[in-house]
């Protein structure tokens, strides 16, 4: 079994990596292999909508040059996910929810099932709904949201004193266990036959109707 850790801060031995070491340190005393990837700090693409994606139907978005196309394989060959972010004006980092959408929008198909959680560093404010900006991620595509003592955040400004966050540290750390916990689990039902459900078709309504709306000339 393997969790995928994704780093989403622009700094790459920062407090949001410190509470990911965290997760990472306890999943691996709980016999689960971890990889910390880094999302790095150049420039990211949004999603631009374009649907070549789901066109072509090979799980990748069109726009090459960053680590989106990567981290889809990265995650899709994972067990488990967890995404930490920085807390940027009570949100996650603007870099790493455009990245999310497109790995979710090409590749959210490869990750289905996965037990996942958001994980978030703050100074001071806007931490939990930074860690609930990240888990919508997961409540969309069918994906387990791994519970804990606490919600998934910890504090710290300056680099390492996240580490200080006694309960923050707490909390990760239960974090890495109940994911341990919920990866044997699911390979203990899988092993007695108990498969994912299938995904029914969606379902699309629309709240503006073509037929209200205005004829234009």
């Amino acid at each position: 079994m393997k969790v995928l850790l994704i780093n989403g801060s622009p700094r790459m031995k920062g407090n949001t990596h410190r509470a990911l070491e965290e997760v990472a340190a306890t999943l691996k005393a709980e016999g689960v292999q971890t990889e910390i990837a880094w999302i790095g700090n150049k420039e990211i693409r949004g999603c631009i909508a374009c649907g070549i994606c789901g066109k072509k139907g090979d799980h990748r978005c069109v726009f090459a040059d960053d680590p989106c196309n990567a981290l889809i394989e990265k995650a899709a060959g994972a067990d488990g996910l967890i995404v930490g972010s920085p807390v940027y004006f009570a949100g996650a980092a603007g870099s790493l929810i455009g990245l999310l959408d497109r790995m979710f929008y090409a590749g959210g198909s490869l990750m289905r099932f996965k037990p996942a959680a958001g994980i978030s560093v703050a100074r001071r404010a806007g931490a939990i709904e930074a860690a609930d900006q990240i888990n919508k991620y997961f409540q969309f595509n069918h994906m387990p949201l791994v519970p804990s003592s606490y919600w998934g955040v910890a504090f710290g400004r300056l680099p390492g004193e996240a580490a200080g966050d006694g309960e923050g540290m707490h909390t990760m750390r239960s974090l890495g266990r109940d994911m341990a916990w919920m990866l044997k689990s699911l390979a203990a039902a899988r092993e007695a036959g108990i498969t994912p459900p299938e995904v029914e078709p969606k379902v699309m309504t629309n709240y503006i109707r073509e037929d209200v709306l205005p004829v234009e000339g």
